[in-house]
């Protein structure tokens, strides 16, 4: 008898620790996932995302709860989430609302080469958040 295959996951599940869930949470809802009331008052938050993902923050000191030796990161940008858009508008809108709550904005909304209206905003943990949609085709 041969190997057993590996199997294939099912689901997909990204995690952040993050250094203060407030902030996470208040910029993952401006950003429009659906945040429920009370989630800040959570040691770990299981979001749904777009296309059946899932997105799960927890904070350093849950992670730290099971794992003893552990130790937060250091520096930034160890992650990169990208979420898509319906419009250009939209991708311009939303690097907007997020920037006016106080997200730094890494690279303003601008037409990639690749067919794309695309920007990059950073989450309260550096994390970098690119924003997407289709350019219209001519």
């Amino acid at each position: 008898m041969g190997p057993r295959p590996t199997p294939r996951p099912t689901s997909t599940l990204f995690e952040i620790v993050t250094a203060d869930l407030v902030k996470a949470l208040a910029f993952y809802r401006a950003l429009g996932l659906d945040v429920p009331a009370g989630a800040e008052d959570q040691p770990h938050v299981d979001l749904p995302l777009p296309g059946g993902n899932r997105l799960a923050l927890d904070t350093e000191a849950t992670i730290a709860s099971f794992t003893p030796d552990f130790a937060p990161p250091t520096g930034e940008g160890r992650l990169a989430l990208a979420f898509g858009y319906d419009t250009p508008a939209d991708v311009d809108a939303a690097h907007a609302t997020l920037t006016a709550a106080g997200a730094p904005s890494e690279r303003e909304p601008f037409d990639a080469f690749w067919g794309q209206r695309y920007a990059t905003v950073r989450d309260p943990d550096g994390n970098p958040v690119d924003l997407f949609a289709a350019l219209p085709t001519t």
